[in-house]
Order: structure tokens, then sequence, then C-alpha cells
């Protein structure tokens, strides 16, 4: 259940006492529920059952409407500061070329200084999985052609049919 269907309102709220407080921060006290709904009718408001473990539970009269717009709001603002993260792959074989490397290399590097993470992988067919160390020895020579613009962030490392490196930008890297 969402948090916005857990919210009370008004005539929902079934507690026969309630603590009361007022949109600017006015405390009423421990009021009847009905005074509280008159109160908040009488400003044009809306009583909202904010800690409904409480004893007596408490409410605030607010305008609920004015109150789900900011909410929403903040949290657009939240999404739009958040930075995703792309993770672009570049696949190698355990008998590729060196021209193929340079070639792949080249297009790593233009991935880093986008920002973006790049993973190397090496995929590993029929006996190659039995001596992957192959497919470590490609990534080992990989390394040095990214190392002056890239962090590893991830060592070279054997999942299942792949041998894989994870490699991020450098934090001083930044345009």
């Amino acid at each position: 259940m969402s948090k916005q269907k857990e919210v009370m309102l008004n005539e929902d709220i079934r507690a026969a006492e309630v603590r009361c407080i007022g949109d600017d921060g006015t405390q009423y006290g421990i009021i009847s529920r009905n005074e509280a709904l008159k109160t908040a009718e009488d400003a044009g408001l809306d009583l909202v059952l904010i800690a409904p473990d409480a004893n007596p539970p408490v409410c605030k009269i607010m305008d609920y409407g004015k109150f789900k717009y900011q909410q929403e709001k903040r949290l657009k603002e939240a999404k739009k500061k958040q930075k995703s993260i792309e993770i672009k792959e570049i696949k190698f074989s355990v008998k590729i070329a060196q021209n193929d490397v340079n070639y792949k290399v080249r297009h790593a590097r233009e991935f880093l200084e986008d920002g973006k993470h790049v993973r190397f992988r090496v995929f590993l067919r029929g006996r190659e999985m039995a001596s992957p160390q192959g497919g470590i020895e490609v990534l080992e020579k990989v390394w040095p052609m990214v190392e002056d613009i890239a962090d590893r962030d991830k060592e070279p490392s054997i999942e299942g049919r792949f041998v894989n490196m994870m490699v991020i930008p450098k934090k001083d890297n930044s345009k």
C-alpha cells in the first residue's frame, strides 16, 4: 500500500478525541473529533491524521491538496538531481588481433571521456573454458591502454562463460 493511501482525512478519522494542531502551528490541545472537524471546516481546510499511533492520535489542520502538490514537487526535484550511470559493454574474444583490440579500446576511451562506465568482457568458447587465463590476459593487455583516464572498479573475474572487468572514469577527469 502506498503512503498516500494510508493518509486519513476529515470524516475517515475514527478516534473520539484527537490532539489538534493548526495550519500555522497553533496548539488546540486535546479536543473531540467533531470539534476538530468543525475548526478545520471553518478555516476552509482539511483535518489530516499525521500520527495515528499516538495516544490520543495527532491531527493537523492543513490544505491537503496543497500539501500533496508540494510533496510531489519535492519528489520531482529529487529525481532531477539523480544521476543515472550508463554502462557500455565492450566484448572481446581470447583470439582477438591487436588492431581489433586497439579499435575497441579507442571506443572505450570515448565512452570514458563522456563519463560512462565501461565493462570489458571476454567471451570464452568451447575449450577456452578449461583455461580462462587467456581471457584474463586479454583484459590485462587492455588495462594499460585506458589506465590514464580510468580507474579499475572491478578486477578481471570469471563469471560463467565470461571474464569481466569494470572500469570507471577518473574523478579528476571531469569537464
